[in-house]
Order: C-alpha cells, then structure tokens, then sequence
C-alpha cells in the first residue's frame, strides 16, 4: 500500500523501569513512529491489539479480521531490524544490537475499510527484564520461589549495568559533540576577525589612496 500523507513523527520517550500501554487512532493510509531509548542486547515485546470503528454501529469491533498492521523498526544507524506484516492482535518481539532510540513505525495494511471508519490501536512495550514471563520461566526451569526472586534481582542488576553502559555511551557522545561544537565556534570567531581585519585594512589602503589623489596629504 502506498502512503500519500504520512503523520509526524510522535516522539514518546519511555522509562525503562515502567511497562508502557497506550492506545492511538490510525486512519487509512496514515502511518505512526514511536521512538524508544533502549540499550544494546536489551529484549523489547510489543503486545498490540487492532479495533476497527464501524461508522454504521458507531463502535469499535471487537475483532477485526482480515486487517493487520505492517509494522517496521530502525535502530539509531537506520538499518532496518524489522520489517514484516502482522496480523489484527499479537506481540512483537526483537533484541537491540545497537544503543540508542529505536523508532518504530505502524500502518494498516488493509484498504478495504468502511467509509469513515477509522483503527484503534492498543499498544503495550515491554523493555528489559519486564518482558520476561517469570511465570513460564519458574514452570520450565522448575524453580522455585526464592529462586526465580534471584533470577529476578540477576536481570535487573544486568539490565542496570546496561543502563548505565548506555548512559556512558550517551555522555562520551555528547562530550564529542559539545567538543566539536565548541571547534567550530572558535574556527568561526578566528575567521570573523580575520575578515573584519582585512576589511579594516582594505578601508584604510582606500582612504589613503582616495586623500592622496584629492592632495589632501
């Protein structure tokens, strides 16, 4: 499907320590962009449910078959980490190579809506240690309950070392960036005097030429 107006980008930055749900309204043809700060080698589900509203009934359907998103994911370089078409209800799941803010677009890939009608789309990220299920992990490792309450505390311990891995990452490239900022506004002052200078000294050769041939020196 080809996208002729595509929406602005919708920045929502979210805290790793909390789950964030949240729902949103698409039209045919619009597409949404989510950005999310995330770590390298850090685990992000998305759980996601498509409602379309039937103008007829003035509600939203329960179930929408027949009507997926295509949902894609680009890491801070741009490369592509996902790209492929799902269906009206499940989860998305993929695993950071790169730090930094992920953005992740939607858009239907149906066209044969109602006149005026209109999805709604339930949306739940789950980044870090709160996209494992420790209950499925008790039950297939066989842990117990003080066990899986270590394995917990292990995983945000790692998650936090990679938090923080991330938060030096982003100092030593704002440090760089401050750096090269600070270059080129004294490369730029230089050049300002430089040619304040020369048109100082230009204006003074012509004024001495312009009095000698006036004899007035």
């Amino acid at each position: 499907m080809k996208l002729i107006n595509v929406c602005p980008l919708v920045i929502l930055v979210f805290i790793l320590d909390l789950v964030s749900a949240l729902y949103f309204h698409i039209a045919e043809g619009e597409r949404k962009c989510f950005i999310e700060e995330i770590p390298d080698d850090t685990t992000v589900i998305v759980n996601y449910k498509v409602e379309l509203f039937d103008p007829r009934s003035g509600g939203f359907m329960p179930s929408s078959p027949g009507i997926g998103m295509h949902v894609e994911v680009r890491d801070p370089n741009d490369r592509v980490v996902l790209s492929r078409v799902y269906s009206s209800e499940g989860m998305i799941s993929f695993t950071s190579a790169t730090p930094g803010e992920h953005t992740l677009c939607m858009y239907s890939n149906s066209t044969s809506w109602f006149s005026g009608s209109q999805l709604r789309v339930h949306l739940d990220i789950q980044v870090g240690e709160h996209a494992v299920d420790y209950a499925n992990v008790a039950q297939k490792d066989k842990l117990s309950e003080l066990q899986l309450r270590i394995r917990q505390l292990l995983d945000q311990v790692h998650q936090i070392t990679k938090e923080q891995s991330y938060q030096r990452h982003r100092e030593e490239r704002f440090r760089m960036t401050s750096e090269s900022t600070n270059s080129r506004v004294l490369w730029w002052s230089l050049l300002q005097s430089a040619v304040l200078l020369s048109i100082g000294y230009w204006q003074m050769r012509h004024l001495k030429s312009f009095f000698e041939a006036k004899k007035l020196v």
